[in-house]
């Protein structure tokens, strides 16, 4: 007799040999010639002509091979040629750089120094957590961190922060806080410096948050888009209460507007950030699990029938896509799978089953905060 598999098994076979094609799909971007693990972001990257891509398309490839646990059968040396390879694009205060950007093309805001600002954060955290995944021991170059030590530097800093645009800002925000917690856990400055910068992020944050929502941004009671963005930038601020074990004021209202979004496929940061506020809310707070896990779970089957045939998975159907900031360099088009939407159509679903089906697969979140961390269960 054929045994039956409920609906709920079978989506959990359906993880598990989405898993499979998408490791197939990421040893695929293999760039011949280079070590181990360095990956062209998409099918589409030609490397001869963009290099550079290479960058940005191995760091999101190694943390989603990290977090499906495929890094597991590397060698040391494998890990640690990677590791080299990723800080032949160090600078020498620490910041990492994308060759081929140039002032001409690159834009964030108006004025050009923030605009690096932010890329070089962004381009920061992620490769900084990949050679974390690679050689966890490996002491990062944070030199670039240490004015920010300084309190009159970090709140001339913070003034700057434009609350007109919470998206671009929460990253700004969780990237700094994230080489702040780095400094401290390597011993690359005093703890209490560390700390009293930490506690001016913290009462920055507390000063300036919407109350009848929970999140930062300026219009946000007005326009459902506004708080559509606001939302998107508050989730990553997020990550440092639930880093550093304070209790999130407003956290139950964020939960409450997640629910309010329909379970179905936006864009790859758009999902992933709803998935992330539901899933630690549902962790932390003793508040409407029961609709948490329903919400989730209708979004599983989404996700998984958003996976492309060839094991990848994209960010949104239509459009071009680029590397963020660089408004005139590299693009292709949408639809594609890249490793920027694999890694983070993957921390949505490995979130979700890890709620569903605690303890069932190995997963490895992000330790560094920023897309892709999540709090310890434990």
């Amino acid at each position: 007799m054929l045994k039956t598999i409920d609906s709920r098994e079978a989506l959990a076979i359906g993880i598990e040999a989405a898993r499979r094609r998408s490791l197939d799909w990421l040893a695929g971007q293999q760039m011949p010639g280079a070590p181990k693990g360095c990956l062209r972001i998409s099918p589409h990257h030609d490397a001869s002509r963009w290099p550079g891509v290479l960058l940005p398309g191995t760091y999101n490839g190694i943390l989603c091979l990290d977090l499906l646990d495929g890094l597991a059968p590397w060698s040391e040396g494998e890990r640690n040629a990677l590791a080299d390879w990723l800080e032949r694009s160090r600078l020498p205060d620490g910041r990492f750089r994308i060759a081929g950007m140039v002032d001409a093309d690159v834009f964030k805001k108006p004025d050009l120094r923030e605009t690096w600002g932010y890329i070089d954060f962004h381009v920061g955290n992620y490769t900084l957590g990949a050679i974390e995944a690679l050689a966890p021991a490996r002491k990062p170059q944070l030199d670039f961190t240490l004015p920010y030590l300084d309190e009159r530097t970090l709140g001339h800093w913070l003034s700057l922060r434009d609350l007109r645009d919470p998206w671009q800002e929460g990253n700004n925000i969780v990237n700094l806080a994230s080489f702040l917690l780095l400094l401290r856990q390597h011993g690359g400055a005093a703890p209490e410096a560390v700390n009293r910068a930490l506690d001016q992020l913290f009462d920055w944050h507390d000063r300036l948050r919407e109350p009848t929502t929970g999140f930062w941004g300026v219009g946000q009671l007005s326009d459902a888009t506004r708080l559509l963005h606001a939302f998107a930038g508050s989730m990553h601020n997020f990550h440092l209460w639930y880093h550093e074990g304070r209790p999130l004021e407003g956290q139950e209202r964020a939960v409450d507007y997640c629910l309010s979004l329909p379970p179905r496929i936006d864009s790859a940061c758009i999902d992933v950030d709803a998935v992330d506020v539901l899933v630690h809310g549902g962790q932390l707070l003793d508040y409407r699990r029961a609709e948490i896990e329903a919400w989730l779970a209708a979004l599983l089957p989404e996700l998984l029938a958003f996976q492309n045939a060839d094991g990848g998975f994209c960010d949104v159907r239509r459009g071009l896509r680029r590397q963020d900031g660089w408004v005139r360099g590299y693009e292709e088009p949408q639809g594609l799978s890249n490793t920027f939407a694999t890694w983070f159509r993957w921390i949505a679903i490995a979130m979700i089953a890890d709620t569903l089906w605690p303890g069932r697969w190995r997963w490895n979140f992000r330790r560094m905060i920023g897309i892709g961390y999540r709090r310890d269960p434990a």
